[in-house]
């Protein structure tokens, strides 16, 4: 069987640089489709957003939203693509910020076609590795280790008694879950199921290990497969669950339709600090995971659905409320927004995608460009004003923007509506 091509999207402001590497590289030779470019980050982000791909090929530096910050933003909404860096500075420490955000490669320039030819192979072989680990099977996934064995009657059997903690804790310790006295985290409970088209449960034992290699980059845990269902219990403290949880809750999914052709649904628990409330936080999981459309590949949280957060309709009402009253805030994003909501950024996600029709980050450059046109037509505030009156504190940014979603820039705006005031008067 033919391999699938791997689609990947060229970022770079260079604009020769960019057409030469876009038009002279035989991509579907080397196991590539390539499927857009963009002279921008924020471009780029739109793009990847748009089309999902499986690469992101990005200079470091550049203009808008640089490639650390995009690399992070990427993460943020497909953390399943791999980005690959450009750069003209030979600055590794630079690079290295943005190590953590699947890069898969960083090459420098001056860039020759047969140099950025070979490294494409060598990320093509990188990827056909990813995609084969994530598709095989664990060597025993039945295979029961301590933690496991410590874990499963913990999760599974409602049994816990009073005075239980400090033997758990004590045998965490043992088996090595807990690494000593001070080691005291949260948990969260994670079930993971994989569904055919027709809804029905085909999650195979050997998901334990396609789980477990992506939740290791994220956070600490236990892994097991039991009665057609991958369970997890993760490690952290607050802020590590704040961080990352929803990504690894992103990635999952997104690698299973990408690799397996299968839809992926995931219930997630509200956190605990104790090891005998797991049972509880196992049931919040499949209660979780129980809710919504299951043909419907993605994630759900328990505390998504507090009576509190209602419909999906009404959270993406309140969502759009909130982001009117919030879009001159330069740092608003899906993940700050969804904390004002306290939900999770990945259902506030769908349910924007869902109930608006539209992804996050373009309604929220449409509402700033309205905001902007409309302060250009009734106000005299001068440009970088208003830039930063709509969340902007790059002018320049501001201005590409404005060109893209008003078709003029908004110095050409302002004497053109000068002018037909002038011609308007007596």
């Amino acid at each position: 069987m033919a391999k699938s091509l791997y689609s990947v999207i060229v970022a770079d402001d260079e604009d020769e640089l960019r057409e030469a590497v876009c038009t002279m590289i035989p991509w579907e030779e080397y196991g590539f489709r390539l499927v857009g470019s963009a002279s921008n980050g924020l471009d780029a982000l739109q793009m990847v957003e748009e089309c999902e791909p499986d690469l992101l090929l990005t200079d470091i530096r550049m203009p808008f939203i640089s490639g650390i910050e995009l690399a992070r933003q990427v993460r943020e909404i497909r953390p399943a693509t791999n980005i690959a860096f450009l750069s003209g500075y030979d600055d590794f420490e630079y690079a290295k910020q943005a190590i953590q955000y699947n890069i898969i490669s960083y090459m420098l320039k001056p860039l020759t076609m047969e140099g950025l030819s070979k490294e494409l192979q060598n990320i093509r072989q990188k990827i056909d590795t990813q995609f084969a680990m994530f598709r095989q099977s664990s060597p025993n996934p039945s295979g029961l280790d301590l933690q496991t064995a410590m874990l499963m009657p913990l999760v599974l059997d409602d049994y816990a008694e009073p005075d239980g903690e400090p033997r758990a804790k004590a045998y965490a310790r043992q088996c090595g879950l807990l690494r000593d006295m001070e080691d005291r985290p949260h948990y969260i409970v994670m079930v993971s199921t994989l569904l055919e088209a027709d809804g029905g449960n085909c999650t195979p034992p050997s998901f334990v290990a396609s789980v477990n290699r992506l939740a290791t980059k994220y956070l600490r845990g236990a892994h097991f497969f039991a009665s057609g269902k991958v369970i997890s219990v993760l490690l952290g403290n607050p802020s590590d669950f704040d961080k990352y949880l929803h990504i690894l809750a992103d990635e999952i999914p997104q690698m299973a339709d990408r690799v397996l052709g299968k839809c992926c649904r995931i219930g997630i628990s509200r956190t605990t600090r104790n090891l005998t409330a797991l049972h509880d936080a196992y049931r919040e999981a499949m209660d979780a995971l129980r809710q919504g459309d299951r043909m419907e590949s993605g994630a759900q949280f328990i505390s998504d659905l507090s009576p509190s957060v209602k419909g999906g309709e009404l959270l993406c009402k309140r969502a759009m409320e909130a982001l009117n009253q919030h879009y001159m805030d330069a740092d608003l994003s899906l993940v700050s927004l969804s904390g004002m909501l306290t939900v999770s950024p990945n259902h506030l996600s769908t349910c924007i995608k869902k109930y608006a029709g539209e992804t996050f980050i373009n309604i929220l450059i449409r509402k700033r460009m309205e905001a902007a046109r409309e302060l250009l037509i009734s106000s005299p505030l001068k440009i970088q004003e208003i830039a930063q009156r709509c969340g902007y504190t790059d002018q320049h940014y501001f201005s590409y923007c404005f060109k893209k979603y008003c078709g003029e820039s908004p110095s050409t705006m302002r004497r053109r509506l000068d002018r037909e005031k002038a011609g308007e008067q007596p």
